[in-house]
């Protein structure tokens, strides 16, 4: 079988049968099919799709391409949380924590930045020391010792996405639903998780523009056998206040802390409540929003969030003082051009304004720079008078000319307007 005629199947719309599927992930992973060749393949499923047979089989392959972790000796269920990417999106950072202090298992297997969105891993490693790849022995103790971990896809986990997750991001094919759904759903089957809460984005920000498509996601995680619920939630402006990694630690930090900006708190707190009802600690959303308000107020939450720091191998002297991880040279103020009610924040051009200083990738190879990033002092419904500081820009370099345009040009000042509503649906 080869990969041209595979390549030309897709490119023509048809439904791929699982041997050629098959024949793609194996040979791909192998090194036997070059980049070349993937990168058609990946450019022909993002125009034609696949259909529900295909999506599942897809994901179940990019499964078989590795081993599966088996959690089967940790008693309790296993409850894990995946968002589909959005710009600011940190929310895996604070919730973990709080999720394993109601002695809840989260084994959590996280991915990089694509694009203009940022990766929990990356804002992660923005803590001198911590440590993403941990063995499979490692990764099962440490989740029997504090509950939680949060790592690559290492060794030989879903070695397939590992392999496609980079070239996505550089051939413009992050937004396509059954790429998505075979990197978030490899992972997550082979994590060894018992229930899952998808965070779907949709908006300017999200990869996935529109609902129906972010509602085709809980029919995906059915079909490869998964037992999910999905939160629908907007991304038309950047979550929370921060873009950049060691920014979004902080940011974290103070949701912890129950200082966090209200929009992300009350996201945690959403997916966070469907997760210990599904772990079968609450029997109603109500009781579980209020335990976990309690491990924030009580100070368990983010004392699990520094255990999980030291047993990963970081300084967990960050929470205390941030000036221990990455910090900007300069810290450039953006001033409102003009007196008025923010109407409009274009989310994705935010976050690229963010990877243009350095704070995403543009090509696989590249460093990230985990000191750059945004700071909002502003956002959508709030009023901002001619001059006020509209946006902090953290940068290693002065001249951020570019940037500026960016920033202004995709942050539109006028009349009054309410805020989009946070949570658009919850499918179960």
């Amino acid at each position: 079988m080869r990969m041209v005629d595979i390549i030309e199947r897709k490119r023509n719309g048809a439904e791929l049968t699982k041997e050629e599927l098959h024949t793609f992930i194996e040979g791909y992973t192998k090194g036997e099919i070059p980049d070349y060749q993937a990168s058609a393949f990946l450019m022909a499923t993002y125009f034609n799709g696949m259909t529900a047979k295909e999506q599942a089989t897809f994901a179940l392959e990019m499964l078989h391409s590795g081993d599966e972790v088996d959690l089967s000796l940790i008693l309790g269920i296993k409850v894990d949380k995946h968002s589909t990417g959005g710009v600011g999106d940190k929310t895996s950072i604070p919730l973990a924590p709080m999720i394993a202090a109601l002695d809840i298992l989260i084994p959590m297997i996280s991915g990089r930045g694509l694009g203009h969105t940022g990766g929990t891993l990356d804002k992660l490693e923005a803590i001198p020391g911590f440590k993403v790849e941990l063995s499979e022995a490692e990764f099962i103790q440490q989740v029997k010792d504090i509950n939680l971990a949060i790592i690559s896809a290492t060794g030989n986990i879903a070695p397939a996405d590992k392999k496609l997750y980079a070239l996505r991001d550089v051939t413009a094919t992050v937004d396509s639903i059954p790429l998505i759904a075979g990197s978030i759903m490899s992972k997550k089957i082979a994590s060894g998780t018992d229930a899952l809460v998808l965070d779907v984005k949709t908006g300017s920000g999200a990869f996935m523009k529109t609902q129906e498509k972010a509602k085709a996601m809980v029919e995906i995680g059915k079909n490869v056998g998964m037992r999910c619920m999905a939160v629908i939630s907007d991304m038309n402006q950047p979550l929370g206040n921060t873009i950049g990694n060691t920014l979004e630690i902080e940011e974290s930090i103070e949701i912890l802390k129950g200082n966090g900006p209200k929009d992300i708190t009350d996201l945690v707190l959403t997916l966070g409540s469907q997760m210990v009802v599904l772990a079968g600690k609450a029997e109603t959303l109500e009781q579980a929003r209020e335990m976990l308000i309690e491990v924030l107020v009580n100070g368990k939450a983010l004392e699990k969030f520094g255990a999980m720091i030291e047993a990963q191998g970081g300084d967990r002297n960050i929470i205390d003082d941030h000036s221990l991880m990455p910090q900007a040279k300069y810290q450039i103020s953006i001033k409102a051009p003009k007196a008025g009610y923010i109407s409009k924040m274009t989310a994705d051009e935010l976050g690229v304004a963010s990877m243009l200083l350095g704070g995403g990738r543009q090509s696989k190879e590249d460093t990230i720079n985990y000191a750059v990033g945004l700071r909002l002092h502003k956002k959508v419904g709030e009023r901002v008078e001619k001059d006020e500081e509209l946006v902090t820009v953290y940068s290693d370099q002065k001249d951020i000319e570019q940037v500026e345009k960016l920033i202004l040009y995709n942050i539109e000042i006028g009349e009054k307007t309410n805020a989009v509503p946070l949570i658009h649906e919850i499918i179960k």
